[in-house]
């Protein structure tokens, strides 16, 4: 019968190739880059055999005059990168998908800290590639020199044929590349290349034509351009310049992916941005070209998708995040099976694989970054081995997984929680403000787990080590989390703040679904309120948003150098700091607690060693947390006097940590489950 969703899977033609349907996973980054090939195809193949019609590598680099260590992205510097990047499109093909190259030449975005070649640029301007505060600068590359890149890239897009690719980018986006560098108005070079628009957009022009004219007749060459940098009249504008930019090149290129510049902007999380919102911003390309137009907005949702082909917003559904979080996303709405998409929560842990230079990983798909190395299928896992029934305590994010993969495999698993609703940690930071999208995690879960019928659920149902033995299972998983220190202990510090403060943790806030009783009983009593984070997540800004948005004076203090300091590997740490600015949260960085007393804390400079005096009404902890793990202690000798078969802690339990790695470790548990494991074997296979 016809569906609604048929369009999604109408052919399209892009120049001399076609793409089996419009879903279109748009170049990403991921951690593997040209040092870990097999474990880059492996993922990208996956991709494909999830229904995905087009898939893409990262950005290329073109040269070694354009090296972006310490960051892992794609190599074609010369015909010995061709056998790598052929694993990828073999993978791609396999599938009757169509491959895509991202050709990059980045400017003062490649530090160069490998090659340690002198970068060309739109003038001589210091680094920013790496750290983002590189103490070199970049040279201001001449006609010649720029005559030189595009002949670098002519030869790069012929090493991209000969590889296999379908589909070769020229690359002027997230304000990193020498084209997008020279279209800006900061441009005021004297000669053609500078000065009018028309100038400015000269060398991109002249990149698109080179590769048209070198591999055009079998490849589609794609065009990937930024339509604004969000910062206003100083910068590329949708309804400026890139409009005319756009109109002056409309129908040079195949295919036209547009999207916002920078990646923190392209590429923002749930907490600030939700599906679609890019659409205000690249909307008018369509109506400039008769070319195929992709866009991105972190769509999880086929009528969105539906929708924005409809509206006439794009005619592929590009992806990046979405593809992660479900690589068979297409071909479950195809079968429609919408309930079954895994929907990515916009965290982007994803990014955080590049940003830390290891293979990608995600909070929502556990076997993301691990297709090569331990042969991990989002979809498929190995039967059961045995007949055994498993007991899981504890159905957060971690034992929610450990059941629904266990059960999958066709295990009698019996899960049990000691609240009411499933979930965990997940359920109940999904109530803090904008962290909405994450509880995701736990839906998605629970809809599977309530499919499997040898799953059996037991919420409200707290377990002793007595009734854990009395329930008979032979084997037991626990998965019981972690609760946040309330003495200050943490990264910096390692014995307890002694002092007679007010102290909460954040528990106390999740626990209560917001503001604890406290606040709300003796709201005049607590107003100035000091948070000490030495987490440097996303927690202690969450909860200073909290405080602020219900009317307290808050100070977020930290030893770090800077506030939420792990969030910028998320990209986000900028749109925390202007929310919390905005909040009139005071910020403290480069502190701790020293001691505290009912109405101050004396806090101290970790550079300085300078004390000083806060006003607080209470002081809100952030820092370790403490493993539930005494059940686990209590039931080690009755594995060894041969009670129970097996005994492992998962999650939280074993290790607090992200949510993502409280998903893996479930996983990995059912993966391992049965299975003969060597602690002196390394469990998955290394490049080498």
């Amino acid at each position: 019968m016809p569906s609604r969703y048929d369009i999604l899977f109408q052919p399209i033609k892009i120049g001399p190739v076609t793409a089996p349907n419009r879903f279109y996973q748009v170049p990403h980054c991921n951690g593997f880059g040209w040092r870990m090939p097999k474990g880059l195809a492996a993922m990208r193949g996956m991709k494909a055999e999830g229904g995905w019609g087009v898939v893409c590598t990262e950005e290329t680099e073109i040269h070694h005059t354009s090296d972006l260590s310490p960051f892992f992205e794609g190599h074609i510097w010369s015909d010995d990168d061709i056998p790598s990047l052929l694993l990828m499109t073999d993978a791609v093909h396999k599938h009757g998908a169509l491959a895509g190259i991202e050709l990059s030449y980045n400017g003062r975005d490649a530090s160069n800290l490998y090659s340690r070649a002198v970068t060309f640029d739109l003038f001589s301007r210091g680094l920013v590639g790496g750290s983002g505060y590189e103490p070199g600068q970049s040279r201001a590359a001449t006609k010649d020199d720029l005559k030189q890149i595009r002949k670098w890239h002519r030869n790069a897009a012929i090493r991209a044929k000969n590889a296999g690719f379908d589909i070769i980018y020229c690359y002027a986006a997230h304000n990193l590349t020498l084209a997008f560098h020279l279209m800006s108005k900061d441009n005021d070079r004297a000669d053609e290349y500078g000065g009018s628009l028309e100038n400015r957009t000269r060398f991109f022009r002249e990149l698109i034509e080179d590769t048209k004219e070198a591999v055009g007749d079998t490849c589609a060459v794609a065009v990937r351009f930024a339509v604004d940098e969000l910062i206003g009249a100083s910068g590329m504008q949708f309804d400026g310049e890139a409009r005319d930019i756009v109109s002056m090149l409309a129908e040079l290129p195949d295919l036209w992916d547009v999207n916002v510049s920078s990646w923190k902007n392209d590429s923002t999380t749930s907490r600030f941005e939700k599906e679609g919102n890019q659409e205000k911003y690249i909307s008018f390309v369509k109506k400039l070209t008769t070319k195929p137009v992709v866009g991105v907005g972190r769509y999880t949702s086929p009528d969105s998708m539906v929708s924005a082909i409809e509206r006439g917003i794009m005619d592929m559904i590009g992806a990046a995040r979405p593809s992660i979080a479900d690589p068979f996303l297409p071909n479950k709405i195809k079968a429609g099976r919408h309930e079954d998409i895994r929907e990515c929560i916009g965290c982007n842990i994803c990014v955080t694989g590049d940003t830390r230079f290891v293979p990608i990983r995600c909070t929502q798909n556990p076997t993301m970054g691990e297709e090569w190395r331990r042969n991990w299928h989002p979809e498929i896992i190995a039967p059961k081995k045995s007949e055994d029934e498993i007991l899981i305590v504890g159905a957060g994010p971690a034992g929610l997984e450990a059941a629904r993969a266990l059960g999958q495999r066709g295990y009698h698993v019996v899960l049990t929680d000691a609240k009411r609703e499933a979930g965990g940690r997940v359920a109940l930071e999904s109530a803090l403000p904008n962290l909405n999208e994450w509880r995701r995690v736990i839906d998605w879960r629970l809809t599977q787990i309530q499919k499997i019928e040898n799953i059996y659920f037991y919420p409200s149902s707290p377990m002793t080590a007595k009734d854990i033995l009395e329930a008979g299972a032979p084997h037991v998983i626990l998965a019981t989390g972690a609760k946040w220190r309330r003495d200050g202990i943490g990264r910096y510090l390692s014995r307890p703040v002694k002092g007679g403060a007010k102290i909460f943790t954040p528990d106390d806030f999740l626990e209560s679904g917001g503001l604890p009783p406290a606040f709300q009983q003796q709201a005049a009593e607590l107003q100035k309120i000091l948070i000490y984070d030495d987490d440097h997540y996303y927690m202690g800004g969450v909860l200073a948003e909290l405080l602020a948005e219900n009317g307290c004076e808050v100070t977020l203090m930290t030893p770090a150098p800077s506030i939420s300091y792990w969030t910028q590997f998320t990209l986000e740490q900028d749109r925390i700091l202007k929310q919390l600015h905005k909040l009139n949260v005071t910020l403290l960085a480069d502190h701790i607690i020293a001691s505290h007393t009912p109405t101050n804390a004396t806090v101290t400079n970790v550079i300085t060693s300078a004390e000083s005096t806060l006003a607080c009404d209470a002081i809100v902890m952030v820092t370790d947390r403490i493993p539930n793990d005494a059940l686990y202690h209590e039931l080690k000798p009755a594995l060894a006097e041969g009670k129970l078969k097996s005994l492992r802690i998962i999650g939280d339990a074993e290790a607090p940590n992200i949510i993502a790695q409280a998903i893996f470790s479930g996983h990995l548990a059912a993966r391992e489950f049965d299975e003969l494991i060597d602690p002196d074997v390394t469990p998955f296979k290394v490049e080498r």
